[in-house]
């Protein structure tokens, strides 16, 4: 009875983060998408720390085997602006991120943010990440927590270098070259933008950050990084396997790649650099698969004449120098996604 007692009056009235909204943001209505899976001793504390200026929290419960709905409910008796929706099966975070877009665009909701329930998320850079795309400045802000120097020595090694790796392999995929931290979570996207997506298309589970911004690359979406500061350490359970998680991203991003290059450069407007990208894998495999072939006649006691190892060089330099342009002129072409350019979020 005490642990329930001391609950209750945490969750009272007048506790952190319950009062009802004070002052909009910018004049525009905001909501917040909690993803939750089984994160019973941390949702009602991330539920509690949500700004005043935010209108409307959906709290989607992934099909949680714990008492991560209970926790959530229990705010919400107290907290008008929270909205527990429970999935039947688990679908993966993706998956409940769709369902609170899909909720904020049925409330026409301008501004629409996503913070995890497991409070690695500092509240208090929330009206930083939202404003932006409130003003119209960008039409979808997510946080970086690469920028400040505190993040090599907070964030677990491994997961960095996993981080690392799949923000670069983000980069080519999505077209946002100026773009890190491609697994931060903590994001906020505009009504217009919203719109334009095809929310059924995005991908449910670990790798959905990486393959939005495919799409909004595609719906020529505007994006910035902000700071932020990397949380570790109160309590929260990663369920991530790196060994198996990179790999399936990195898959995802080599085809949201190709679905980029079909979807912009060539459907909706055509642009020369989908040659150079085809020349330059062409050129480059053809000297892989060349070379490789070559180094296993060598072995076998055969000589390689000069012209083909001149003939593998070439290939591989040109295939390499293809592939650069074709990046370069991809770069050129989303220049203005980064700051104030086409907006869709007006």
């Amino acid at each position: 009875m005490g642990t329930a007692r001391a609950t209750l009056q945490a969750l009272a009235p007048g506790a952190v983060g319950l009062n009802p909204p004070t002052m909009p943001l910018d004049g525009k209505r905001v909501a917040v998408v909690v993803p939750a899976y089984n994160e019973e001793a941390l949702v009602a504390e991330t539920l509690r720390g949500i700004p005043d200026f935010v209108d409307r929290v959906y709290v989607v419960d992934d099909a949680s085997t714990d008492a991560t709905g209970e926790r959530a409910r229990e705010v919400a008796a107290f907290d008008p602006r929270v909205e527990v929706i429970a999935h039947d099966r688990n679908g993966g975070v993706g998956a409940a991120i769709v369902t609170g877009y899909r909720r904020a665009l049925a409330e026409r909701i301008d501004v629409t943010c996503v913070m995890a329930a497991d409070n690695q998320m500092d509240p208090a850079e929330l009206a930083g990440l939202a404003g932006p795309v409130a003003r119209g400045e960008v039409d979808y802000a997510k946080a970086n927590r690469l920028f400040s120097g505190q993040a090599w020595q907070l964030i677990p090694r491994t997961r960095y270098l996993g981080n690392a790796l799949l923000s670069l392999l983000t980069k080519i995929a999505s077209g946002y070259w100026h773009v890190a931290d491609s697994q931060a979570g903590y994001t906020a996207i505009g009504l217009g933008t919203l719109e334009a997506l095809d929310v059924d298309r995005l991908y449910r589970r670990y790798g959905f950050p990486n393959d939005l911004l495919v799409h909004l690359n595609v719906v020529n979406a505007c994006v910035r990084d902000f700071p932020s500061r990397p949380i570790y350490g109160v309590g929260e359970r990663s369920g991530i396997r790196l060994g198996k998680v990179v790999p399936t991203i990195s898959w995802l991003l080599v085809k949201g790649f190709f679905w980029r290059m079909r979807e912009k450069y060539v459907i909706r407007d055509f642009h020369p650099l989908v040659f150079f990208y085809a020349l330059g894998f062409l050129m480059t495999t053809l000297g892989l698969a060349l070379g490789i072939t070559e180094t296993v006649l060598r072995f076998l006691g055969n000589d390689i004449t000069p012209a083909t190892v001149a003939l593998i060089a070439l290939l591989l330099i040109s295939g390499s120098q293809f592939t650069l342009f074709a990046m370069w002129f991809d770069m050129e072409s989303n220049k203005d996604l980064g700051g104030r350019g086409r907006r869709r979020s007006d």
